[in-house]
């Protein structure tokens, strides 16, 4: 266990401040740093886009703070739970805010267990929220350390974050891990806020969703912003309990009044209209990349971790630790940008992520065999 990172506790995000040096750079680079996909975004939902443009002005009003109830029913029918449990977000940032927020507001504790490696955003919002972060860190696969967790846990655990498919390694949680998080966050009054956001990027068939577990301290959260290839249309949704799902609502309204009515226009027509071919030939594009560039790193004789799920790559070059000053100098020598290691935490501080989320994947990862070969 450790206390929070430096890193992690910064007024600009580190993306963006990796981004911005990558930009400045006297040379062509590769952006391996953040999570927006490159790909088409399915046809309905440009078809729902246009159509809306043509409604009635009514409907360019607000709509209902929790979402539209159209797209709330078809969420709730998909996921097989009640309509009255679902919130739309802002994104699954917003969700995963108002998970947090619902944990800590309970006076049940202000410690929040999250993952090392951790999404740089958790700990941010813990700290945001009045918690206290402590972080566990995870088996050799990426998967959580589900006896450390157990250990680390205590009467201050409010809240405990798994991310799965995971950011950053990759590592596709089982559902008796996710099943004794649940439990562990039980004996101790805690919540389990379960981050899905990767969920249709699953490659190695294992992935089940924790609203198969039944539990009034497991909350869902995920959004369409990456299956969809929408990042910027930010809609995204929360899965709560019953008992809990009136007071998210309360501060969702509080915090935003309502969410964007034409993105949830859109994604709800791209929702019924678009096949499972769209997801699965997703699918086969991240797998094509992955093999391409583990096949670049085995000739740069790096270790690494291939994902299971996700779309992120672990690396470790022998000799360049992953700190911040190597990103810089992979950028300014190699051409390609990726993220520190110790941006995530302790556990990989030697490693560096790449984001195969860019069509240029397979030149970047020949620029870093040239680079290290």
């Amino acid at each position: 266990m450790l206390s929070v990172d430096p890193h992690m506790d910064y007024d600009e995000p580190l993306f963006f401040q990796v981004m911005k040096y990558a930009a400045r750079a006297d040379r062509d680079v590769v952006d391996m740093v953040s999570g927006n996909p490159d790909w088409e975004p399915p046809e309905a939902l440009r078809r729902g886009l246009r159509e809306y443009a043509d409604a009635d002005a009514d409907q360019f009003q607000y709509p209902a703070s929790e979402g539209l109830r159209a797209l709330r029913e078809e969420i709730a029918a998909r996921r097989n739970v009640d309509v009255s449990q679902v919130v739309v977000t802002n994104g699954a940032g917003e969700a995963n805010y108002l998970a947090m927020a619902r944990a800590l507001e309970r006076d049940a504790g202000s410690e929040v267990l999250l993952t090392d490696p951790v999404y740089p955003y958790y700990p941010g919002k813990a700290k945001m929220l009045g918690g206290d972060a402590t972080f566990v860190a995870v088996d050799r696969d990426g998967s959580p350390d589900v006896a450390a967790m157990r250990e680390a846990a205590s009467e201050e655990t409010a809240c405990i974050v798994a991310n799965t498919p995971n950011n950053p390694t990759g590592a596709v949680y089982s559902r008796e891990t996710m099943a004794a998080l649940v439990e562990i966050a039980e004996e101790h009054d805690a919540l389990l806020v379960a981050d899905e956001v990767y969920d249709h990027f699953d490659f190695s068939g294992r992935f089940e969703s924790a609203l198969t577990i039944d539990s009034e301290h497991r909350v869902v959260t995920t959004a369409f912003s990456k299956s969809m290839a929408i990042t910027g249309f930010r809609v995204g949704y929360a899965v709560f309990p019953e008992s809990l799902v009136d007071a998210a609502k309360t501060r969702h309204m509080l915090v935003n009044v309502a969410g964007s009515r034409p993105a949830q226009v859109a994604v709800l027509e791209a929702l019924r209209e678009t096949d499972p071919a769209y997801y699965e030939a997703t699918r086969e594009l991240l797998t094509d990349r992955i093999d391409a560039f583990t096949d670049a790193l085995d000739a740069a004789g790096a270790e690494y971790e291939r994902p299971d799920g996700a779309f992120y790559v672990m690396a470790r070059f022998e000799g360049f630790p992953g700190t911040l000053d190597n990103v810089e100098r992979l950028i300014d020598e190699a051409g390609v940008a990726g993220m520190p290691g110790d941006a995530f935490g302790e556990r990989y501080d030697d490693w560096l992520r790449f984001a195969l989320v860019t069509p240029r994947a397979t030149e970047a990862a020949d620029r870093l065999a040239d680079y290290f070969g």
